[in-house]
């Protein structure tokens, strides 16, 4: 009725080994650190663009500092920064940009999971970072640094 199986299974772990590379959780953790600090550096490089600010241009340093380390030295690529007029155009009533404050959620998102990450693999410089940059996008969010563009 069924006819018999003729290839071996590819659920097989006998020598699979050699058949493929593999990496230890710390590669893999490091690779997803260094993703989502990478996902940071882009958002925090489009709030530059839009409201530019020292604190943001240090923080994209660190940024780009952390990512270079957890990649073996290879800078992150980076998009030019040119800066806009204020962002005031396209505010709501209160005067805040909402270009600004879903960037700013994004960003803590984005900080919020680079710590968990930082933490499972105790990297506590990465983890200060992400942390800092996950209070500062609070801030933002909570009104104190959105009516400053």
């Amino acid at each position: 009725m069924y006819e018999p199986i003729r290839t071996k299974s590819v659920h097989t772990m006998a020598g699979a080994d050699e058949d493929f590379p593999h990496r230890s959780r710390e590669e893999e953790l490091d690779i997803q650190l260094a993703g989502h600090l990478a996902a940071l550096l882009a958002v925090t490089d489009d709030l530059r663009a839009l409201c530019p600010d020292a604190d943001l241009d240090t923080a994209a340093e660190q940024l780009a500092q952390e990512v270079a380390r957890l990649r073996d030295g290879k800078p992150p690529v980076r998009a030019a920064v040119t800066a806009t007029s204020g962002g005031t155009s396209a505010a709501s009533g209160d005067g805040r940009d909402p270009r600004l404050a879903a960037l700013h959620q994004r960003a803590h998102a984005l900080a919020g999971r680079a710590l968990v990450v930082a933490a499972s693999r105790a990297d506590t410089a990465a983890a200060i970072l992400a942390a800092h940059r996950m209070d500062a996008h609070a801030a933002a969010q909570d009104g104190r640094q959105l009516a400053a563009c």
